[in-house]
């Protein structure tokens, strides 16, 4: 039993995974992060969940909703920029929770974020069919619904638009992430423009009455959720903090940045407050264009706006933008995502040939993989109870990576180097990090606790089972 423990929190060496991503191409600069990271954080969910939050949750103190899930995911940031500072490793919160604390919590960390990149790819994906349908309808593009659904909805068969752009977005990854970056680059770039489009045009609409009462009375909804109130606002953060997760996607690429002390921190922080401000601003005019509860069960609230005001033409541009905007959020997931399947073959915790690169240094394997579930998960199988996991496991995660802080520093300056950004206020930040993940945890719905506690018991048996007998850091023990 002694043994067992012993192997249980087992730390991998950091020059271990500093050997085996020597081969990785170092290219990505300050410049790629930002755009990837805003291309991730500012996908869909900025076109949508400011609505819906309003009129189900929030009112107007929509934005208030925002502000507070922007403080927890940045203080959860303030750890990922120390963490990917210290340790530019492939893997993110797998591989520096491996060496802080042990390869099996590692391993749980590592597990958890990948329930996030497998569903989110398939989201996006089914996302951008939706839409680009949408816009294609009035010219009279319609798919027969066999090719337009998830197999056994509405008379679906495969989701076509959904499995053309995963696998479109799968290839241009497999050319290199200098390509993917330059589209990447260009894309944030168009779609950062129809988001202010929308708050200048928008803005003209305003009425300071849609703004009375800010924080409308409590009410229970029928459904049980709150509406109105603190409570109302704590429901909106917990819904709203989905829009902000998108900040460990730069953290999976560490290994392939440049002078990733200073470019890692930078990239992870800045593309979070560029969302924030973006966030809020959409919020706020978003509301102040017409009463919140005309967005209940809108699904294209920015679109719905503009067109209810007169702009119809600029609602058409901004929802093309919109749409071809998705690919930077498909980048980022699918870059992350394969990043870390390349790290647990890597360290042999799952097939080693995950691990393998090709002739170009790239983790293609991985991107195979991720490629074929998320074509499954997106084009034919219907997924909305799935998307809990989504929020649950990223949280679980950065719970993970803000304590982990109180291990990384005494060994800062030892076997690990000093960092060239550090958490501000330790030791109080880290731990205001982990309670504020923890709390907008709690905040979820049962289904999400309840599917996160499934996943987890999966993980936990694939490593008893597969992962702590092939771990390259397990075999080392014997």
């Amino acid at each position: 039993m002694a043994n067992f423990f012993k192997r249980l929190f087992a730390k991998e060496d950091p020059s271990v995974y500093q050997k085996k991503d020597a081969h990785l191409i170092q290219v990505l600069t300050v410049k790629d992060f930002l755009a990837l990271g805003v291309g991730t954080i500012v996908s869909t969910s900025i076109f949508t969940l400011p609505g819906v939050v309003a009129a189900n949750y929030a009112g107007p103190a929509v934005a208030i909703s925002f502000l507070v899930a922007a403080v927890v995911a940045g203080l959860v940031a303030f750890a990922y920029a120390e963490m990917s500072s210290a340790m530019p490793f492939a893997g993110s919160a797998f591989s520096w929770i491996s060496v802080v604390f042990g390869e099996f919590f590692g391993w749980i960390a590592g597990w958890a974020l990948l329930a996030e990149y497998f569903i989110a790819v398939a989201f996006v994906g089914s996302g951008f069919s939706a839409n680009i349908r949408g816009l294609l309808a009035p010219i009279g593009f319609n798919l027969p619904a066999s090719l337009s659904n998830p197999f056994g909805t509405n008379g679906g068969i495969v989701d076509l638009m959904s499995l053309v752009v995963i696998l479109l977005v799968a290839f241009l990854l497999s050319r290199g992430v200098s390509e993917a970056a330059r589209v990447e680059n260009a894309l944030v770039i168009l779609k950062v423009f129809a988001i202010i489009l929308f708050i200048i045009v928008g803005a003209t609409a305003v009425k300071a009455s849609n703004y009375v009462p800010f924080i409308p009375e409590h009410r229970l909804n029928a459904d049980g959720t709150h509406f109105g109130g603190w409570q109302g606002i704590y429901a909106g953060v917990s819904s709203i903090f989905l829009s902000y997760i998108g900040f460990d996607s730069i953290a999976a690429n560490a290994a392939e940045a440049k002078n990733p002390s200073k470019t890692m921190p930078r990239g992870i922080l800045g593309s979070l407050l560029i969302a924030v401000v973006l966030f809020v601003a959409v919020a706020l005019v978003l509301v102040g264009m017409f009463k919140y509860s005309s967005y209940a069960g809108n699904a294209e609230p920015v679109g719905w706006a503009l067109r209810k005001a007169g702009h119809g033409v600029i609602a058409s541009v901004v929802q093309a933008i919109a749409v071809f905007g998705m690919f930077t959020a498909l980048i980022g997931m699918m870059m992350a995502g394969s990043r870390l399947l390349y790290s647990f073959g890597r360290d042999g915790l799952l097939s080693k040939w995950l691990g393998v690169l090709n002739e170009n240094n790239l983790p293609n394997h991985a991107l195979f993989v991720l490629t074929v579930i998320a074509v499954i998960l997106g084009a034919f199988f219907p997924f909305q109870v799935l998307s809990q996991l989504i929020s649950a496991g990223t949280l679980i995660a950065f719970m993970f990576v803000s304590l982990g802080i109180y291990a990384l520093r005494p060994r800062e300056g030892k076997d690990l180097p000093v960092p060239g950004f550090k958490m501000p206020l330790y030791p109080v930040l880290p731990a205001l990090a982990f309670i504020g993940a923890l709390i907008v945890f709690l905040g979820l719905d049962i289904e999400a606790k309840e599917y996160s506690l499934y996943w987890f018991i999966i993980g936990v048996v694939v490593y008893m089972v597969y992962g702590m007998h092939h771990s390259n850091l397990q075999k080392n023990l014997k």
